[in-house]
C-alpha cells in the first residue's frame, strides 16, 4: 500500500561522510530504485543549498531512452509537500530504501515544473542522477557466503517453491539473490514462514523472516538481479544457537 503525504517527522538524515556506502551508477538500477520509492510513496527529504530541508515523494518515473520508448532522457517527477518552493541550484535527496537501507543523490537542477493543471504546480520534473550513494544498515556483523558451497533459502509462497541463493547472513537476518521474475511476488513487509536455510554442507536452520529490503542490481555473469534483505522474526532457541555459532565461525575464517 502506498504511503500518504510525508511529514517533517519523516525526515531522513544525510549519509555521513565517514560511513561506508557503495555507489550506484547503472541507470537501470537507479531507475528501479526511484520506481520503488514512487510505488511505496516513501518520504524523500530534500536538502536545497542555502535552504531548510523540505519533504517530498516521487510521483512517477519516466524511463525515457533506457527502455527505448521515447527519445527524451529519463526523468522522475517529484511531488513537493507543504506547498514548498525551491530555488534553482544544487539539492541533496535522501530516502529510506526498503526499510534497511538509505539512498542519497545530488542534483543541480532548474526545477522544471511538470506540465499540468495549476493545481499540480507542486510537481517538479527532474533528470535521473548520474550516481547515488546506498548505505545498507545492519545491526549485526554479517558473513559473506563462500563460492562453490550451497548456501540457500527455501520456502513456499502462494503454492510455489522458491529456492534462492544467499549472499550473506548474520544472527539477525539474511541476504538473498533473486531473478526479477522470482522477486515479482516479493515486497517489503512480506512475511515468509518456515524458511529452511542451508548454511553450508552440514547446517540447516529453519526460521520465519520478514522482507526489509528489495534492491535491483546487475552482475556481469547473471545480468539483472534483485537483492532481497530479510530480518529473522522467529527462530527456535536451539537453531538460534546454531546460527550464532555459524556466524562466529564464519567471522573467524575471514
Amino acid at each position: 500500500m502506498r504511503k500518504g503525504p510525508p511529514n517533517f517527522s519523516d525526515a531522513v538524515e544525510r549519509i555521513s561522510l565517514n560511513t561506508v556506502a557503495h555507489e550506484m551508477r547503472d541507470p537501470l538500477e537507479i531507475g528501479n530504485a526511484l520506481a520503488a520509492l514512487a510505488e511505496s510513496g516513501e518520504a524523500v527529504t530534500v536538502y536545497p543549498h542555502g535552504q531548510d530541508f523540505t519533504m517530498a515523494r516521487i510521483d512517477a518515473v519516466s524511463p525515457g531512452e533506457l527502455l527505448g520508448e521515447i527519445p527524451d532522457a529519463p526523468t522522475f517527477t517529484l511531488d513537493l509537500a507543504n506547498d514548498a518552493v525551491l530555488s534553482e541550484g544544487k539539492a541533496v535527496f535522501v530516502a529510506s530504501l526498503g526499510g534497511n537501507a538509505k539512498i542519497q543523490f545530488e542534483l543541480d537542477a532548474d526545477w522544471d515544473m511538470a506540465p499540468g493543471q495549476p493545481s499540480q504546480q507542486h510537481l517538479v520534473r527532474l533528470p535521473f542522477p548520474a550516481h547515488c550513494l546506498v548505505l545498507n544498515r545492519r545491526a549485526e556483523p554479517r558473513v559473506e557466503t563462500p563460492l562453490g558451497v550451497n548456501y540457500s533459502a527455501r520456502f513456499t509462497l502462494l503454492g510455489k517453491v522458491f529456492e534462492l541463493p544467499l549472499y550473506d547472513f548474520s544472527s539477525g537476518g539474511i541476504g538473498m539473490r533473486a531473478m526479477p521474475e522470482q522477486a515479482f511476488e516479493l515486497y517489503v513487509g512480506k512475511k515468509l514462514e518456515g524458511v529452511q536455510l542451508d548454511l553450508g554442507p552440514s547446517l540447516q536452520v529453519q526460521a520465519d523472516l520478514e522482507i526489509r529490503l528489495l534492491r535491483p542490481f546487475r552482475t556481469f555473469l547473471l545480468g539483472q538481479q534483485v537483492q532481497v534483505g530479510c530480518r529473522i522474526t522467529q527462530i527456535a532457541m536451539q537453531m538460534r544457537q546454531s546460527l550464532d555459532r555459524a556466524v562466529t565461525t564464519g567471522q573467524r575464517k575471514r
